[in-house]
């Protein structure tokens, strides 16, 4: 019997997302003895990020000590900062090591995400038009999903060969050939030094320029190779990384106000400019006009060099359209081209960000409830009115550090709600209102203190802000989440049913 014919479901949870979050996920479940899941995912194989972005140059930039789960620690990486192959291999690896592949749909899209509310659990629409039941939906999509398309016009009248950063063609020769960029952001900095010395001519279009610093990055010593292996040397290595990151983000951006380390990184910045850049225009135009940590800011070493070459020019004359032979800027000049990239990041901060609709009881839409209500979740995690339902990567979940840190933190606090709901019996589970409205308005108590409210940060142009003006970033630090993770009350959860 099926949940169709008003019995149980098809599975008692299903995670949507096959990237880090869902296997994180899927393994502390199976650890709490939570193993009724299934976890759909629409590509081929898992890996989420690291399986759809595979751009030249691609790279973590987190210290592969700390971008990795902390109970499956890899000694087997071949940089301090690996590249994208093997994040993609390690995705593999925990799969296979922790027996989820049968447990996975691959090439599975889910289309919409209904609540059925007489029988208390969720109608998932798959692309295929099949539906799948479950008692309880996790969201472990991420936010690096959606690749976002730049509105230009004429964008789709370009002749030559045109792809984004997260759908990279390998079948595209661009050697020697006159390439376009659109964008600066974090992917454009990996990609442009590796297109600058195999292309005839590159133009980058730049609209808001980006801070850059030099990546502490070097191929794994054989000494440290050896520390991963011997007792402790893991750990060691994984707290030095973590408290790296920690001071680089979380501590510099969240405590802003109080941290007089973050208020010199402008300076640092711009003596890495000086250092890298010779031509004093082409630096200016590189130099951003807010401070550091106002936008997520670039790690690489060969990146602002790369402005020096013959064959790479900077345009900073905004963007009017693009033709069938190139960009055409708003001064009148066209630059011809034979291929297009838009290195123009993803959809993320925002209600559209998510790849399917979820609708709640009374065919209230979650896009909806945000774009009424400004984007909230719980510790990150619940959403009020949405029972049954969790996410890894809510609002005001994610503090800045490692991904990593983030879905153990989050699944944790899922872990203890559905142990709760399997101990009592409870077939539906909802945060309540007011721990809900408690927590949104400790998160805007405490975010005065961020570099994002600083009058500094007015002209980043930073995809951090959503499209109410929020930054949906917990303002606290790593091992705050993570006691909170386990910590909180189950009482600001209704169990019922």
């Amino acid at each position: 019997m099926t949940a169709a014919d008003g019995a149980t479901p098809d599975h008692q949870t299903l995670i949507v997302g096959a990237g880090f979050s869902g296997i994180g996920a899927g393994i502390l479940f199976d650890k709490a003895g939570l193993g009724d899941y299934l976890i759909v995912d629409a590509a081929d194989g898992p890996g989420g990020t690291w399986y759809w972005n595979t751009y030249p140059g691609i790279a973590v930039d987190i210290p592969s000590f700390s971008y990795q789960f902390s109970f499956e620690q890899s000694p087997d990486w071949s940089r301090v900062y690996a590249p994208g192959s093997e994040l993609r291999a390690y995705a593999e690896h925990c799969v296979d090591k922790y027996g989820l592949r049968s447990r996975i749909r691959f090439r599975t899209a889910v289309r919409a995400a209904r609540f059925d509310e007489r029988e208390s659990l969720w109608r998932v629409d798959l692309d295929s038009g099949d539906q799948l039941t479950a008692r309880f939906l996790i969201n472990a999509a991420g936010v690096m999903t959606k690749p976002k398309i730049p509105d230009i016009e004429g964008l789709g009248t370009f002749a030559g060969p045109a792809m984004h950063t997260a759908r990279w063609d390998h079948t595209v020769d661009l050697s020697g050939k006159r390439v376009a960029v659109i964008g600066t952001g974090a992917s454009a900095v990996q990609v442009i030094p590796e297109l600058a010395p195999i292309v005839k001519q590159l133009k980058v279009f730049q609209r808001t320029p980006i801070w850059c610093f030099p990546k502490l990055d070097a191929p794994m010593s054989r000494a440290a190779r050896l520390a991963m292996r011997v007792p402790g040397g893991k750990t060691v290595q994984r707290m030095l990384s973590q408290a790296f990151v920690e001071f680089t983000f979380p501590l510099a951006a969240n405590y802003f106000t109080l941290n007089p380390f973050a208020r010199n990184m402008d300076e640092a910045g711009r003596a890495y400019l000086r250092k890298q850049v010779r031509d004093p225009e082409v630096r200016g135009k590189l130099t951003p006009r807010y401070a550091v940590g106002c936008k997520r800011p670039g790690f690489h070493n060969t990146y602002l060099s790369t402005f020096n070459r013959d064959n790479v020019e900077l345009i900073t004359e905004p963007i009017a359209r693009v033709t069938e032979s190139g960009v055409t800027t708003a001064d009148g000049h066209t630059h011809d081209v034979d291929a297009l990239i838009l290195a123009t990041g993803f959809v993320m901060m925002d209600a559209e960000a998510a790849t399917y609709t979820i609708t709640g009881p009374d065919g209230r839409s979650l896009a909806r409830f945000w774009e009424d209500n400004r984007m909230q979740a719980y510790e990150g995690v619940s959403i009020p009115g949405f029972p049954n339902l969790f996410t890894v990567f809510g609002p005001y979940g994610y503090v800045g550090s490692s991904y990593f840190a983030l879905i153990e933190a989050q699944t944790r606090h899922i872990v203890r709600c559905l142990s709760r709901a399997g101990r009592t019996g409870a077939r539906r589970v909802e945060v309540s209102a007011t721990a809900n409205d408690r927590y949104f308005a400790e998160m805007m108590r405490k975010r005065h203190r961020q570099i994002f409210w600083q009058p500094t940060c007015k002209d980043a142009n930073s995809y951090y802000f959503d499209n109410n003006g929020d930054v949906p970033i917990r303002p606290t630090t790593t091992v705050e989440a993570y006691w909170r993770s386990r910590s909180f009350p189950l009482k600001d959860y209704q169990f019922s049913g």
